[in-house]
């Protein structure tokens, strides 16, 4: 018999952590994700999802086995800015049968109702950023780039057989950086800045809180209010995410477009850390810092986060002139590919970006709604 209990302890949030280990013991592509980072982003600290909203932990226990895990909660800056009323579910886990998944389905279902919720999304990212979005459905072939889900391929199937539907795909695109034809691009970039009179600038951790500055004025500025799933960052918000990724970056792969003194665009990739987190099975210590600063030397790939241009600057080669600089760095510095990664599938702008450098869509992950 399955039972559903709420995480009420530090001892069961680290259990809570610790399931993966078993799910995926003898699946050669999963990547471990570093535990003690795991609890302080459940904890709350620097997690701007949690912080809008309440949220609840449950395990699923067959005796005193624990066999499934999700995460339930209510985003009340997004309900409240987009006028919904939903919750989501995150950090999904479970044993191949169904019993169990549908009774951690049902436990964040009743949940949800006692709150007043009428529908459920996800999973999402357990930290509103860009991580862990989805369940992939499609690119079981190998192990995922930085901060992108993983999963069984039977996953698929238990949502959708529980009554979920898709809500949207997201798209992982595969950049061969060395295919990258810079002559014929580079000379379409060049006409372009000169024409629209913009540049491509390389990201300053010297001047920080002017960076974030200026990316927070073209989120503000650049996301569609027809995107239901996303609102723009608070100051705060991305004061947080970019502390997280602050320890992935490489200022070589953050530029940020400008006009005269006006920021009009910008992209973020970061090196695929997952070739390196996959080696050191979720711990840095006591060995694990020695295997770090071997292997991160040693990453062969990229992953391209989140880009964006100001609505005035669409249509202006901004993207490709983005793309020209990031792929010219990248292979300076040896790297051999990129993931351009998660596209929504409604982001067409993006996308013909992104095929337009060469990439190719290998990997597609989706983000399931149930009305309840």
């Amino acid at each position: 018999m399955i039972q559903i209990k709420a995480v009420s302890c530090y001892g069961d949030l680290k259990r809570f952590i610790g399931l993966p280990w078993e799910i995926y013991k003898d699946d050669q592509n999963w990547v471990p994700p570093l535990r003690r980072q795991q609890l302080k982003i459940l904890q709350g600290k620097n997690n701007p999802l949690l912080a809008n909203g309440e949220h609840c932990f449950f395990l699923a226990f067959e005796g005193e086995k624990i066999v499934g895990r999700i995460l339930v909660g209510i985003n009340q800056k997004l309900n409240r800015e987009k006028q919904k009323n939903e919750g989501f579910i995150s950090l999904f886990e479970t044993i191949d049968r169904e019993e169990v998944a549908f009774a951690l389905f049902e436990a964040a279902t009743q949940w949800l109702k006692a709150h007043g919720i009428t529908s459920m999304v996800g999973p999402v990212s357990p930290t509103n950023g860009d991580d862990n979005r989805g369940i992939l459905i499609k690119g079981f072939d190998g192990s995922p780039v930085l901060m992108n889900a993983y999963n069984p391929a039977y996953y698929q199937g238990i949502f959708e057989n529980y009554g979920f539907e898709k809500d949207m795909d997201l798209f992982a695109f595969y950049l061969d950086v060395n295919s990258l034809d810079d002559q014929r691009f580079g000379r379409v970039v060049a006409y372009a800045m000169q024409k629209y009179h913009f540049r491509i600038e390389r990201f300053d951790r010297k001047q920080l809180d002017r960076e974030i500055r200026d990316i927070k004025t073209i989120l503000d500025l650049s996301m569609p209010a027809t995107w239901e799933h996303l609102t723009p960052p608070s100051l705060e918000e991305i004061q947080a995410e970019v502390r997280t990724l602050l320890q992935f970056m490489d200022p070589d792969l953050v530029y940020i477009a400008r006009s005269g003194a006006d920021p009009i665009g910008f992209v973020v990739a970061l090196p695929d850390y997952n070739q390196v987190l996959k080696r050191l099975n979720g711990r840095l210590l006591p060995f694990g810092w020695a295997k770090y600063l071997w292997f991160k030397r040693r990453i062969t790939g990229t992953r391209v986060f989140i880009q964006f241009v100001v609505p005035k600057f669409r249509n202006k080669a901004v993207n490709s002139a983005i793309y020209h600089r990031l792929m010219l760095a990248s292979r300076k510095k040896g790297y051999t590919y990129g993931e351009g990664s998660a596209i929504a599938e409604m982001n067409k702008e993006s996308i013909r970006s992104v095929e337009g450098a060469g990439g190719r869509l290998y990997r597609i992950y989706r983000i399931y709604r149930k009305e309840l």
